[in-house]
């Protein structure tokens, strides 16, 4: 599959049926991650909001067979504009910030400067309008990086806060989880 037809195929609604199907035909296919990426940063937010939903399951799946296009990912992160691209790419960083990823991508993580991602995630934890979800996936994947950044536990801990003033069931309970933690 080429980019323009991956294009034309989530140009249109698609579930997430048909989201799991082209994840799994662009893994077999070996299609470039580097264009899927590109794909998210599409002008037609839909289509970058579906492009980096397939990104999300290509490259959660197996992040290890990723590593060459991990840079590449991360260097894009502050590029993100779209509220539904947002949530899925601090879903990923979240996921890729684990204690528990594989040895070969926190080694591989640990060659990457993560301060613009660090910065990119309080932004989008103090922009009032950003989505919920992209709030919660921020916090748990700053709270995954305190250990590499040793002012972000008192910062996360300010902004959690905070948001649990007024902040809504999900922000309240990822909120209380996270504090505990920290």
């Amino acid at each position: 599959m080429t980019k323009s037809e991956l294009i034309k195929q989530i140009a249109n609604i698609i579930g997430k049926p048909k989201v799991l199907e082209l994840s799994r035909i662009l893994k077999a296919q070996q299609f470039a991650l580097h264009d899927l990426i590109d794909i998210t940063f599409h002008p037609d937010k839909a289509i970058a909001f579906r492009a980096v939903w397939i990104l999300e399951n290509v490259f959660l799946t197996e992040p290890e067979s990723y590593l060459n296009d991990l840079h590449y990912m991360i260097s894009r992160f502050g590029e993100v504009r779209h509220p539904g691209c947002q949530r899925h790419y601090a879903k990923i960083i979240m996921h890729i910030t684990d204690a528990n990823t594989p040895e070969s991508l926190q080694l591989k993580l640990q060659e990457i400067n993560f301060e613009p991602v660090v910065e990119q995630l309080f932004d989008w934890m103090i922009n009032p309008r950003a989505k919920v979800a992209v709030k919660i996936f921020a916090a748990y994947a700053l709270f995954n990086l305190k250990d590499s950044f040793p002012w972000v536990k008192e910062e996360l801990t300010a902004q959690m806060e905070f948001l649990m003033r007024n902040g809504s069931a999900a922000i309240q309970a990822g909120g209380k989880k996270i504090l505990k933690s920290l």
